[in-house]
């Protein structure tokens, strides 16, 4: 029991201090710039969680970041580091604005429903071709996800400027905007759209799905341990692909959503690097669905923040992908710190007794 706790303070505290740590090293960044980094460090959290205009745009910011989390944390539950969530992203994305071009889809909630659905459904198809390189190729997932996001990209663009590109659409080039029937408003009037509300949905069926039935468990311990699983019988290929298609599916949403709510057309502004900043999400929450929703507004508010500092300090309001990127490399170094703590207790324990 004692090994418990101590392996879940160990969990809890590496990725506030890989955080914390982050954001010391974001201040001594700027203050080799010449920036005061007790006002950087103020006006990066005013900017995030200041007042209910910064908390609005935080969340809306999170919204996409916690599902391109997902993205990364389902496939590590089955062993695997999915980083291609960009690519399944602008999929998804390009499905959502495809959809009502070529098939008649009603408007209200069940046409919205139907372009969202389209998104997930091509999002988790682009991912799972991860799993199936994987598991019947043996090609590293890691290095195909990531390549398979430029050649979404690619495919991206070229399909928005030039097979599906509005003739309205003259300086940026977009597909056919939504009708406004298929378009998702504000949760209660805030300036957040009810994205958010599908990504805590998800993240907690994800939860009570890899916690609490046997599918779930089956996938946990392929991740775990694939020999052993072949071992006892379980189907390792098929739940690895599925893991890869459900992840996949949640970047595909998030891309439908970002058209649906945010851009009302495919255009280059859905490549924001979202699904680059799932896999910071996730690897900060160590791959667990219900940690990836204060992680993404966390990270969500920084990147709202930029704004600000480039108001007020002039710095930059692509400088927070350096504080992105810092605390990245330090989640990634404090692995090796992993079980170290328990160890380190035990020990004294044992010499205490001896």
């Amino acid at each position: 029991m004692k090994e418990f706790w101590i392996s879940w303070l160990e969990g809890l505290m590496l990725p506030i201090l890989s955080v914390a740590l982050g954001v010391l090293a974001f201040g001594l960044f700027a203050w080799f710039g010449g920036y005061s980094p007790v006002q950087v460090w103020a006006l990066l959290f005013k900017g995030a969680f200041g007042d209910a205009f910064s908390w609005q745009n935080s969340l809306q910011r999170a919204a996409p970041l916690i599902l391109t989390g997902l993205c990364v944390a389902i496939p590590a539950q089955a062993g695997l580091i999915v980083i291609g969530g960009e690519g399944a992203l602008v999929v998804g994305g390009l499905a959502c604005a495809a959809l009502p071009v070529f098939v008649n889809v009603p408007g209200g909630l069940l046409g919205t429903a139907e372009i969202l659905l389209a998104s997930f459904l091509a999002g988790g198809a682009w991912i799972s071709l991860v799993g199936l390189m994987r598991q019947f190729k043996g090609v590293n997932e890691t290095i195909s996800s990531l390549l398979m996001s430029y050649i979404a990209i690619n495919l991206f663009k070229f399909v928005v400027e030039d097979l599906m590109r509005d003739p309205a659409s003259l300086n940026k080039p977009s597909t056919k905007p939504l009708a406004d029937s298929l378009l998702i408003g504000g949760m209660w009037g805030y300036d957040v759209h009810w994205g958010l509300l599908w990504g805590l949905v998800l993240c907690v069926l994800a939860y009570v799905w890899l916690s609490l039935s046997t599918h779930g468990f089956a996938t946990r311990v392929v991740g775990g341990n694939p020999k052993a699983a072949q071992l006892v019988g379980l189907p390792v290929n098929t739940l690895v692909v599925v893991a890869c298609a459900l992840g996949g599916g949640c970047a595909g949403l998030a891309g439908g959503i970002q058209v649906a709510a945010v851009h009302t057309a495919a255009n280059a502004s859905l490549i924001e690097g979202l699904g680059y900043t799932g896999i910071l999400v996730s690897f900060v929450a160590r791959h667990q669905p219900l940690a990836l929703i204060p992680v993404a507004i966390l990270l969500g508010g920084f990147g709202a923040a930029g704004s600000m500092l480039q108001r007020h300090l002039g710095l930059p309001d692509a400088s927070v992908h350096v504080l992105l990127g810092l605390v990245l490399v330090i989640t990634l170094a404090s692995e090796a710190f992993r079980g170290r703590l328990g160890v380190a207790i035990l020990k004294r324990e044992a010499v205490s007794v001896v």
